[in-house]
């Protein structure tokens, strides 16, 4: 029986990223990096060309597919699969021309009205994403009165929206949006109840990988530290019901996942 999981390895070309920046700017490093994650068993690698961190400024389209669309190209003609992280229908359909397959959109189809019909246009699969604000704005004073029923309703209007637009249903994955617009025990809350999410029927990605959530627990500033943190809270979304695990780090992620899958499998008398 095959794994329950799809590792989406992250590869940020952009210079401002909060785990990242800078590494990868240079399209012959960005590919050696996506490689290497592939190596290491990330099934998805996510472009994305600019930085949603708490606070950031956005990227004019040109200087977006400026530092993507080499990237894509050259991944795709190696036969990587390929997930393109933008809210620009611009930046989005260069890239699924090129051969994505996937739109990682962290404005769940809000920011661009083009998005939708661009998506359904390549039947392309898209990860709607709920966010609070915009990455400017998003963590500057987040509250909700209930979470759980705020990203429900949300959801459930979201997948109609995009399926009164020709987007197949069994093309949509749900994010909750860890870290976006979101407080420390509205992140705790999330991947504690995660499983509700899943019972709308659509699979759930979930991206904690080097949170400030797991800095803020543990003590620890720089994100490049929070390894063990992440993988705690991808285990736990894993248990709950999450598919797709959005992350840096690919080789140890997938060992943990890897042997959560296997103790339940032989609980299930399912041999793993």
């Amino acid at each position: 029986m095959g794994k329950k999981f799809i590792l989406v390895g992250i590869l940020n070309v952009t210079p401002d990223s909060f785990s990242d920046g800078g590494l990868f700017l240079n399209p012959d490093v960005a590919i050696s990096h996506a490689m290497k994650m592939v190596t290491e068993g990330a099934d998805i690698i996510d472009v994305g060309g600019e930085s949603t961190r708490p606070g950031a400024t956005p990227v004019p389209v040109d200087e977006e597919l400026r530092r993507v669309l080499p990237v894509v190209e050259q991944l795709a003609d190696r036969g990587i699969r390929i997930s393109i992280d933008t809210y620009k229908s611009e930046v989005a359909e260069a890239a699924l021309k090129l051969g994505a397959e996937i739109v990682n959109d962290v404005s769940g189809l809000r920011f661009d009205p083009r998005m939708p019909e661009v998506i359904a246009k390549y039947n392309a699969k898209v990860v709607i994403m709920h966010m609070k604000g915009t990455p400017r704005t998003m963590q500057v004073n987040p509250y909700y009165e209930d979470v759980m029923h705020e990203l429900i309703t949300y959801f459930n209007e979201r997948i109609g929206f995009a399926q009164s637009y020709g987007i197949k249903r069994e093309n949509i994955i749900i994010d909750p949006g860890i870290g976006f617009g979101k407080r420390v025990e509205d992140n705790l809350t999330i991947l504690r109840n995660l499983s509700s999410l899943c019972e709308l029927g659509t699979p759930v990605m979930i991206g904690v990988s080097r949170k400030s959530f797991i800095g803020k627990i543990l003590g620890i500033d720089n994100p490049r530290d929070r390894l063990i943190g992440s993988i705690a809270s991808n285990l736990i979304a894993f248990l709950n019901g999450a598919t797709y695990f959005h992350v840096h780090d690919v080789k140890p992620t997938l060992e943990a996942l890897t042997m959560v899958d296997a103790i339940l499998a032989q609980h299930e008398g399912i041999s793993p």
